[in-house]
């Protein structure tokens, strides 16, 4: 996130990372501004590979890759050279079976707040010495009226290949995109839900896949069920309209939230009335960053590696929202204002990140390209961290497609704690409360394996 690094603070680079399991502020040098538009990519062991602000792409070292200037050729894009200003208008998805090319979606403005493209361009990542390049650049996969931003991807019910979506303006027409490891294999429309004029806000699918919400404070939050198989929505529920801006599932699938500038709203996604679960979790504490007319209200968010979800300002402003424990339902979820102190400017900036771990849907009629291979339960991985702790630690594990159970058993091997692990999540924080000094045992279990590791409580 942030500007320009040679800018005196509180401008400049700004970045957080969650390889240690706990969010790290960095401001190290990057020539790389941004705005709202943003995606990045890492590899399987957290390293960066490349990022994007919608105008160029950065290869690891921070200098722009080979061949990634002059992306979404526009007036606008000329006129925003420090980072696009659109919501989610670009997602980066590896090609299945492919150890080195990405395919990355993306748009820009082209006429009165639309997007007459949706473009593709093709990343190397072997190329120039593993810094990678652009093999093609701006190639038009869908030239329509489309809404700018909201562009999202889900892995497909075979665990290998992907879903790719954006809007179509004035319509309810979803534009469908199947990736294989040949390509785009398919592109196809779906009208449901609302007539959605140009618009902005945010869109995101449930970590599980099954759900996917839209929303824009003019038209309305819209959940939506979701078939992994066909690509089709369904049972389309008006949540509300004329509240909210950003939108975010909790990590087991089963929350939503809806933020609305000064309040925040969460549905109960499992209940038989899903609109009447709707709570206020949150109002706006009347805080300003640095000061006013800089309010820090609620904006757009996305569910981090840590399990907590960060919120945008709306404005530029130094510090985000957290919900703590996202997974709980009412107050329980824990709204943190301003909990997070960046020392930089940064406006609404938040990677457009799809769950690159969600695999596929065991038992469904897709389920059909594992036959023979070993099932994920026989290779269970728990980590557990910082050891020693009083209680409070953060598991990492294996995903998996069901819900794990973690037990916690003291040195007599009593249980003292047991929860549910949400599927295909990867890193949990857990709580123990009132846990006295000792050696206990930390277990998860699968329906087909177990992983134990020791831990002491100071």
């Amino acid at each position: 996130m942030g500007y320009d690094t040679q800018a005196s603070p509180p401008w400049g680079a700004l970045s957080i990372d969650f390889n240690s399991g706990s969010p790290v502020i960095d401001t190290s040098y990057r020539e790389m501004e941004f705005s709202s538009t943003h995606s990045n990519i890492s590899d399987s062991l957290g390293n960066l590979l490349f990022y994007t602000n919608g105008v160029y792409i950065a290869d690891a070292t921070h200098d722009t890759m080979l061949n990634g200037s002059g992306l979404n050729p526009s007036n606008y894009t000329n006129n925003h050279l420090d980072g696009l200003t659109l919501g989610q208008a670009n997602v980066i998805i590896p090609i299945p079976e492919s150890d080195s090319i990405y395919y990355m979606f993306h748009q820009t403005v082209d006429s009165f707040g639309t997007s007459s493209y949706l473009y593709l361009s093709i990343i190397d990542i072997s190329l120039n010495g593993g810094l990678g390049g652009v093999i093609t650049k701006n190639q038009i996969v869908i030239n329509d009226g489309l809404n700018t931003g909201r562009i999202n991807a889900v892995k497909h019910a075979n665990g290998r290949d992907w879903w790719v979506f954006c809007h179509k303006f004035n319509t309810n027409i979803f534009y469908k995109l199947l990736i294989t490891p040949n390509g785009i294999d398919t592109v196809f429309t779906q009208s449901i839900g609302i007539i959605r004029p140009p618009d902005g806000g945010w869109a995101v699918f449930s970590k599980d896949g099954s759900k996917f919400a839209y929303h824009w404070t003019e038209h309305g939050a819209e959940l939506f069920d979701f078939d992994r198989c066909t690509g089709m929505f369904s049972n389309p529920l008006l949540l509300n309209n004329g509240v909210g801006i950003g939108v975010e599932f909790s990590d087991n699938s089963k929350v939503l939230y809806v933020s609305g500038g000064d309040t925040l709203l969460q549905y109960d996604i499992t209940a038989t009335d899903i609109k009447a679960s709707e709570t206020i979790v949150a109002l706006w504490d009347s805080t300003y960053s640095p000061f006013p007319p800089f309010a820090a209200v609620f904006c757009f968010m996305k569910l981090a590696p840590d399990g907590k979800i960060y919120m945008t300002t709306c404005n530029s402003t130094l510090v985000m929202h957290t919900i703590e424990h996202p997974d709980s339902v009412g107050l329980a979820c824990d709204v943190q204002q301003h909990s997070i102190n960046l020392n930089r400017y940064y406006f609404n900036t938040l990677p457009n990140h799809p769950n690159y771990h969600l695999g596929r849907l065991v038992g469904s009629p897709c389920d059909t390209l594992f036959t023979g291979i070993p099932p994920p339960e026989e290779r269970l991985t728990l980590k557990l961290q910082p050891n020693p702790n009083s209680g409070s630690f953060q598991i990492t594990y294996t995903p998996l497609p069901e819900n794990l159970t973690l037990q916690v058993f003291n040195i007599l091997g009593e249980e003292v704690h047991s929860q549910l692990l949400p599927q295909w999540s990867q890193l949990q924080n857990i709580h123990v409360p009132n846990l006295s000094a000792g050696v206990y045992m930390a277990t998860i279990t699968s329906s087909a394996s177990r992983k134990s590791v020791k831990f002491v409580v100071e």
